[in-house]
């Protein structure tokens, strides 16, 4: 079998590619910010873009290989969410499971419990095959006594040609009360994935 070189990922065209140094949040900050003089909901942006901040910060640390996300204020409120992609190997001896998974992307959980509604579960990507999923609200901190709920979608996709390695797609969004909405536009972003060989044949399973 042929060793995936590259990877895709399609994104909507209105969010913007993370460089994930924190110039681009600026931007869109100041943007969103300009679109409003009300101040509850420019305080919301500010937190919100806070938010932002350390995600990006967080994916930096834990080496990222791609981010895209958007901000994007509608009459409603302000949407977030990000997607991005990490490497990740599973250790000599062991399986690609949630401990393993959380601790090679730096995901913990308050007082290290799982969130109340994670669900673990099995789906199909269209190029890739069926590949494991982990949804839940993940509480994330921001500050030593400060942290944000996120909505989460972990989507672990096995490396064709390999035995240990997975890419792993992983979106969020602070919007709570959008949670099915949220989550369908993770799964169609996911669904998107592909693994692509060094002469660009698109690997599955």
């Amino acid at each position: 079998m042929k060793t995936a070189e590259r990877f895709l990922l399609n994104v909507p065209d209105s969010w913007t590619d993370i460089e994930l140094s924190g110039a681009a949040l600026a931007e869109a900050r100041a943007a969103a910010l300009a679109q409003t003089d009300n101040a509850r909901e420019r305080a919301t942006i500010n937190d919100m873009f806070r938010q932002g901040r350390e995600i990006s910060r967080a994916a930096r640390d834990h080496g990222a290989l791609f981010a895209s996300g958007t901000a994007a204020l509608y009459d409603d409120g302000l949407f977030m969410a990000y997607a991005m992609v990490f490497a990740v190997s599973t250790p000599e001896g062991q399986e690609m499971t949630l401990p393993v998974l959380s601790a090679q992307l730096g995901v913990s959980a308050a007082n290290g419990r799982a969130p109340a509604d994670r669900v673990i579960s099995s789906v199909i990507v269209p190029e890739v095959g069926r590949v494991a999923r982990i949804t839940g609200t993940e509480e994330t901190p921001l500050t030593a006594d400060v942290s944000v709920k996120l909505l989460t979608m972990h989507t672990m996709m096995p490396v064709p040609g390999t035995t240990r390695d997975y890419l792993v797609v992983t979106c969020a969004s602070p919007n709570l009360p959008l949670k099915d909405e949220a989550y369908e536009l993770f799964d169609a972003i996911c669904g998107t994935f592909r693994f692509l060989s060094a002469d660009g044949e698109v690997l599955g399973l």
